[in-house]
């Protein structure tokens, strides 16, 4: 999870400059590099596998063997091609939103009016809690792929951006002059 947040200055300047973004993105251990190599000491092991079979005359072992594989190779590249999912939370100027694009590229966005919005946890029992964004009786679930911690940070910054956005601080050099 990347997040951003913009300075005064930065808020009132541009409408395009958002106050507060965070962009969440499915946690890959693997590069693409990783998991090629991944996948090659796996077929590496099949042919030593199948190998040792032939040499048994265990011909049906092979074509099982044969299967492993390739459901395993197609398991890992759906799991990678389901990290093309991103979900980006923007707060602006008058509106909160919240863009989801799926590993399909399609794309989903969702604006909510931040001056009812509420971050809430939604602690539950043997999982991660929930991380929702209420407001005026209906709510709306944001990072559900990140972690019980990363989904706790979130919060803590969204709640942060918010309070911070709705209880501005103003620097006015005049009251200042006055006050020093």
């Amino acid at each position: 999870m990347d997040a951003k947040t913009a300075t005064p200055e930065q808020r009132h300047s541009s409408a395009e400059t958002p106050f507060f973004q965070a962009i969440v993105r499915p946690h890959r251990s693997l590069s693409r590099k990783g998991v090629i190599i991944v996948n090659c000491f796996m077929l590496l092991g099949s042919l030593t596998v199948t190998s040792l079979m032939v040499t048994l005359s265990a011909w049906p072992v092979i074509g099982f063997n044969g299967a492993d594989i390739i459901l395993a190779i197609f398991l890992i590249s759906l799991h990678m091609r389901s990290a093309r999912a991103v979900e980006i939370i923007s707060l602006h100027n008058d509106t909160l939103e919240i863009t989801r694009t799926d590993f399909r590229g399609r794309q989903e966005q969702i604006s909510l009016a931040p001056y009812w919005l509420n971050i809430v946890l939604q602690e539950r029992s043997g999982t991660v809690p929930k991380l929702l964004l209420a407001s005026r009786g209906a709510s709306t679930e944001i990072a559900r792929q990140l972690g019980e911690a990363q989904k706790r940070d979130l919060a803590a910054a969204l709640t942060n951006a918010l309070h911070r956005w709705r209880n501005p601080r103003f620097d006015n050099p005049q009251l200042r002059d006055e006050l020093g």
